[in-house]
C-alpha cells in the first residue's frame, strides 16, 4: 500500500501562521502580567500600615495639672525670720516675721519703743537676718548696775567676736557686722570708719569710741 505525502506550505505562507500563534502568547502573558501586578497593587494598598489616633483621655491624663488661665501661679513660701528684740521696748524677746522685714518691722513686733527710747542709732529701713539681735537704748536701766567693760581699748583690726561682743551695746549681730566690714573693706584707717557699720548710729558711736583703737 501506498501513503500518500502531503506537499509542504511554502516558507512564506508558514512565518506568518507562527507569528498569530506569538502574539496570542504574549496577550496571554500580558493580560496575565497585569493581573498580578493589580493583585500586588490592591495587597500593598490593604497592607500598608494606618496611625492611630491616640485617645484624648489618655493625653488629658498625662499632661500635669495646670494653673487656669488668668489665675496668679502658685508663689514658694519664703522662709521666716527669728529676731531677738532687745532693750527699751514694749515687749522684748523673740519675734518670728516674715523674710523681707526690716527693723522698722521688728519693733513694730515688740510693741514698739518705749516712751523716751532713742532710737536714732537705728537704721529703720535696714533688711533684717535671721538669728538677728536688735538692741534699742540699751544704756543702763534705773537701778541696774552699769555693765563691765573691757579692761582695755579693744582694737578694731584685731579683735574677735568675744571681745567686740563684750563692749557696752554690742551684742554677737552687731559684732559679726563690725567683723563682716572688717574682711569686706580691710582693716579700719580710723575709729571714725565705725559710723559706716550697719546698726551703728551717732549715739552708739559716741559710746563707743573711748574704747576703741586701731
Amino acid at each position: 500500500m501506498s501513503h500518500t505525502t502531503l506537499p509542504k506550505l511554502p516558507l512564506r505562507l508558514r512565518l506568518p501562521a507562527a507569528f498569530a500563534l506569538d502574539r496570542r502568547a504574549v496577550l496571554g502573558l500580558t493580560v496575565l502580567l497585569v493581573l498580578a501586578t493589580g493583585y500586588a497593587v490592591q495587597h500593598f494598598w490593604l497592607g500598608r500600615p494606618h496611625p492611630v489616633p491616640v485617645p484624648t483621655i489618655a493625653m488629658a491624663e498625662a499632661i500635669p495639672d495646670r494653673p487656669a488661665e488668668g489665675a496668679p501661679a502658685p508663689q514658694p513660701t519664703d522662709p521666716s525670720l527669728v529676731i531677738d528684740i532687745a532693750g527699751k521696748v514694749q515687749h522684748p524677746g523673740l519675734r518670728t516675721l516674715p523674710a523681707g522685714s526690716r527693723v522698722a518691722d521688728a519693733l513694730s513686733a515688740a510693741g514698739g519703743p518705749l516712751p523716751g527710747a532713742d532710737t536714732s542709732f537705728l537704721n529703720l529701713a535696714r533688711p533684717l537676718t535671721d538669728g538677728e539681735q536688735i538692741l534699742v537704748d540699751t544704756g543702763p536701766l534705773p537701778g541696774a548696775a552699769a555693765p563691765a567693760g573691757p579692761a582695755g581699748p579693744v582694737s578694731l583690726n584685731r579683735a574677735g567676736a568675744d571681745q567686740l561682743d563684750s563692749l557696752p551695746g554690742v551684742g554677737p549681730a552687731l559684732a559679726q557686722r563690725i567683723l563682716q566690714y572688717r574682711l569686706t573693706h580691710g582693716p579700719f584707717q580710723s575709729v571714725d570708719q565705725l559710723r559706716h557699720v550697719p546698726g551703728i548710729g551717732p549715739r552708739k558711736y559716741e559710746d563707743l569710741k573711748p574704747l576703741l583703737t586701731l
